[in-house]
């Protein structure tokens, strides 16, 4: 038997509830992990809300988690991956050896459980809006699980970026290279005074009307990448590039030596399984500083 976090109704945190299941078994191409650390996103909240039923259809029971690191129980290799099927707020999970890459030695266990969906979006949308040498670039959500990643990615891209984030996160947006500016009213005064001449490029990783103020900022459509609206970029033909456009285990492997080469820092707050529900309620309040995990 072995701990599973799972759900038997639509609802907020409180409808989780941890469990013991049998251990899942393998299938063909498959190995059995022990899970370290698991990070959560906020696409989770939406699916056990019952919000996001017409694309992501819910069956009862049901889990949560895609992000994971831990241990082959087999061969003890520890690995950083994730399963295209949510269940790994567990302690056992079977996941596609396709999934996963080599756990770096400098890389945390909280840190690696939570690389994989933030890393990856983080990655497609810095590639998607090409940034690079010379460009101004604005990331919006700058202090949460994806922004935070980003802003680092396009700062090793040779951009200046400016990051919108509450004032609470501005010294770790000054201390990473990025110029920190308060969201909320008067966002656009802000951003014009800080960016100067000219903003090139823009990635949203928040939602609201980012997409809006990136085109008054004069940013072309195909520099501007949202992570959450896809009303507005259907509208205006903007970028929607995220984690599923870099799900490969070469861009999990770039992003963990990035981290042990102490190139890329990743903020965390870790909770025990036990409190998986008090560790959702903080995601949800969307005010945390980088990635929210849960350990074993």
């Amino acid at each position: 038997m072995a701990r599973v976090v799972r759900f038997e109704q639509f609802g907020g945190p409180g409808v989780l509830k941890v469990v013991d299941e049998p251990a899942p078994v393998p299938g063909d191409g498959e190995v059995l992990v022990r899970v370290r650390a698991a990070g959560l996103n906020p696409v989770e909240s939406g699916i056990r809300g019952g919000f996001l039923d017409k694309v992501y259809p819910t069956t009862f029971p049901s889990k949560q988690g895609r992000d994971l690191a831990g241990v082959v129980e087999a061969t003890g290799e520890e690995v950083i991956g994730w399963t295209g099927e949510r269940g790994t707020h567990a302690e056992l999970v079977a996941v596609p050896t396709a999934n996963l890459t080599p756990r770096p030695a400098g890389v945390p266990w909280e840190v690696a459980g939570a690389l994989y969906t933030a890393g990856a979006a983080a990655y497609a949308a810095v590639r998607a809006i090409s940034a690079g040498e010379g460009d101004t670039v604005v990331v919006a959500g700058a202090a949460g699980g994806v922004g935070t990643i980003a802003v680092q990615l396009a700062r090793h891209a040779g951009a200046t970026v400016i990051g919108l984030a509450g004032v609470d996160h501005h010294d770790w947006l000054r201390a990473h290279g990025v110029i920190p500016v308060a969201y909320g009213d008067g966002v656009e005064e802000r951003v014009r005074a800080a960016a100067g001449e000219k903003v090139d490029a823009f990635v949203d990783a928040f939602g609201a009307d980012y997409v809006d103020l990136a085109l008054r900022l004069g940013v072309q459509p195909d520099r501007v990448n949202t992570l959450i609206n896809f009303a507005a970029a259907a509208q205006h033909g903007v970028k929607a590039q995220g984690s599923n456009d870099a799900s490969r285990p070469e861009v999990l492997a770039e992003l963990a030596a990035l981290v042990a080469g102490g190139r890329l820092e990743v903020p965390v707050q870790a909770f025990p399984l036990e409190r998986i529900a008090e560790a959702y309620e903080l995601l949800e309040r969307r005010h945390t500083l980088g990635k929210i995990v849960v350990t074993l």
